[in-house]
């Protein structure tokens, strides 16, 4: 047995094309501002990558740098200012962001319409009620990946290893949503393998080289591996390894690959809460 293989691009494509033709219908291209504290390399990198995808799916998009010295208060004042925007549909704060600022305060000063990234505590709110407007957009491109490989997990035991407020959590409040029976495990969790084997969809999110091997997985589980961690080699480029060994597709019914999984899938449905954002605003606005 070989598990098939879920690769994200072609999702993550669909998804954009979808975002593209709602992004068309509406008066005006949504504008996504996108703030950046400092020149740490990744951050970069990321912001590059999501201003670059933006313009390329028909939305608006601006960076704007500040120095890793700038103080919350300078922050929060400017994160006022996009919030009264109009023009502004939706913001972004790239983490992680400097010790000397308190993430929490910069999260909450967002409007939880433009909050694009899901984190304000009036959208989790929303996704725990059971009535999602914007959310954290890996777990949201993770259900969208399943759905466009036509998996659907009503009625199915979901097991999630990790319980962050990025990935774990917000995850099992989609699945249950979804009508998915939900099982939440983490570093606390005794005899970890035994609770894992039980799933039939099982979505690992630790940050840990794999720590999914084998002999964890039931036979014909769904394995979603959101994990991407580093490894460094001396003389060669780094690899990328996910949280789940690989050996994993000799058990497993269908698998994500690392890179190239739930990666691509994140920064789509990006542009999709923007699109999101901005058809909501406009209803507010009829």
């Amino acid at each position: 047995m070989s598990a098939r293989v879920l690769a994200g691009p072609p999702a993550a494509e669909a998804l954009l094309a979808q975002t593209a033709a709602r992004a068309a219908k509406l008066a005006k291209p949504p504008h996504l501002t996108i703030l950046r504290l400092g020149e740490d390399p990744a951050s970069v990198s990321y912001v590059a990558g999501k201003d670059k995808k933006a313009k390329e799916t028909g939305l608006s998009s601006s960076v704007e740098v500040m120095p890793d010295t700038t103080t919350q208060e300078a922050l929060l004042s400017r994160i006022a200012e996009l919030n009264a925007d109009a023009n502004v549909n939706g913001i972004l704060v790239q983490l992680p962001l400097p010790s000397h600022i308190d993430e929490e305060k910069v999260l909450s000063a967002l409007d939880p319409d433009k909050d694009v990234d899901g984190f304000h505590p009036v959208n989790v709110g929303r996704l725990w009620a059971g009535h999602p407007h914007l959310a954290p957009c890996t777990p949201v491109g993770v259900m969208s990946l399943l759905s466009h490989y036509g998996y659907s997990v009503a009625g199915k035991r979901a097991v999630i290893v990790g319980r962050s407020r990025i990935v774990g959590r917000p995850l099992a409040g989609l699945l249950l949503n979804a009508s998915a029976t939900v099982t939440v495990a983490h570093s606390r969790t005794p005899n970890l393998g035994a609770v894992t084997r039980e799933a039939d969809f099982l979505f690992v999110a630790v940050g840990k080289a794999h720590l999914i091997t084998p002999d964890m997985v039931g036979a014909g589980a769904v394995v979603i591996d959101v994990g991407i961690n580093r490894l460094e080699r001396e003389g060669k480029k780094a690899r990328l390894l996910g949280d789940v060994h690989p050996d994993v597709a000799e058990v497993a019914r269908a698998l994500t690959p690392v890179p190239g999984g739930v990666g691509p899938m994140t920064i789509a449905q990006l542009m999709a809460n923007t699109v999101s954002a901005a058809e909501g605003q406009a209803q507010l606005r009829e």
